[in-house]
């Protein structure tokens, strides 16, 4: 086991560095005859890229994608999809300095206690460049829902402690944070301006709703819906919580108020977030994420060096303050490629 392959059925390996010569992703598994092309893939890799915020990383790679299998006049084929996206504006120069120190919040410390080697360019596996393979597989998962009446939208909840209070996805599609709330996106902003200009970087929640799930996907213990989703999510570098319905909020009301009363036209409420017994209810799922602070900040911070050795680190080079909003269609993608999987493995029992 490598840890770079989720699913079970419909399976996607992604591979390469940040600053390698590309990135990509592999599927396996995936249906023939889904339409695809590679239009269809730019739209959500594009919105993974820099916008224009003075918050956002100045480094700017295209994220061209290149098809090199597995589609054929438009369509899949039924054998792996080769996903390819190159690498054109790496600057490693920026990080040779660091070749020999941890930074602080980062994964250098980590991976190369795992493995007694590490790319110091960019963080290398660990970086958030790592995720626009996952976004290009992850749109190939939503053209394979979608033929189920399946939809996953996302939208930024809260930003610095600002939160949204406004909850309609339609609405933040314009918006620059991704936020469907104009008067929070507002201070939202003001406040990343702040950070940035501090050197400082934010944290936020991203919301993710699925609209159209059938009731019945998930499996009944190791494998619910519930785990795989927070799985799948916690495995994005920047999510540090997932909650789904109620979430934490449960923990402090009563089963009466918690539990979701059974009409004949459906649930009353959606304190369970559309999974009961990690199966899903046929209700809209909800999901949130806890985003950190991106680690990469222009302040001095103390760490030890390759020997052990007590060191102060700045650090410099291209990053974002926030994570959001790029880190929407990256979530979105995650939940794509577990509900995808789920969605074939109740079909193989109940075709």
């Amino acid at each position: 086991m490598s840890g770079n392959t989720i699913g079970t059925l419909f399976r996607v390996t992604t591979w390469g560095e940040s600053h390698g010569p590309a990135i990509g992703a592999v599927i396996d598994g995936c249906p023939p005859r889904i339409g695809i092309s590679a239009a269809d893939i730019q739209a959500d890799l594009d919105r993974r890229r820099p916008g224009e915020l003075a918050s956002a990383s100045p480094r700017r790679e295209q994220d061209r994608v290149e098809i090199l299998s597995g589609v054929f006049e438009g369509q899949t084929t039924g054998t792996p999809i080769s996903l390819l996206i190159r690498n054109r504006d790496a600057a490693s120069g920026a990080y040779e300095e660091l070749r020999g120190l941890f930074r602080p919040g980062h994964g250098d410390i980590t991976y190369q206690a795992k493995y007694g080697f590490r790319d110091h360019r960019g963080g290398g596996r660990a970086s958030g460049r790592e995720t626009a393979g996952r976004v290009a597989a992850g749109a190939v998962a939503r053209r394979l829902i979608g033929r189920a009446g399946i939809e996953v939208a996302a939208y930024t909840k809260e930003l610095g402690g600002i939160a949204a209070s406004v909850c309609d996805p339609a609405k933040a599609m314009t918006s620059p944070l991704r936020c469907p709330d104009p008067e929070a996106e507002e201070r939202m902003l003001k406040k990343l301006e702040e950070a940035r200009a501090s050197g400082d970087t934010l944290g936020g929640i991203v919301e993710i709703l699925v609209r159209g799930c059938p009731a019945g996907l998930g499996e009944p213990v190791f494998d619910k819906m519930d785990a795989d989703l927070a799985g799948a999510l916690m495995g994005i570098g920047t999510v540090k919580g997932v909650e789904i319905g109620a979430g934490f909020a449960a923990a402090r009301m009563t089963g009466f108020a918690c539990n979701d009363p059974i009409t004949p036209e459906g649930f009353r409420t959606n304190h369970a977030g559309g999974i009961l017994a990690g199966i899903t209810s046929g209700a809209q799922i909800v999901i949130r994420v806890a985003c950190k602070p991106i680690p990469s900040i222009a302040l001095p911070q103390e760490t030890i060096d390759a020997q052990g050795d007590p060191a102060t680190v700045t650090i410099e080079g291209r990053h974002d303050a926030c994570v959001i909003p790029r880190i929407i269609p990256v979530c979105e993608a995650m939940v794509a490629i577990v509900l995808a999987d789920h969605l074939m493995r109740q079909r193989a029992i109940t075709p």
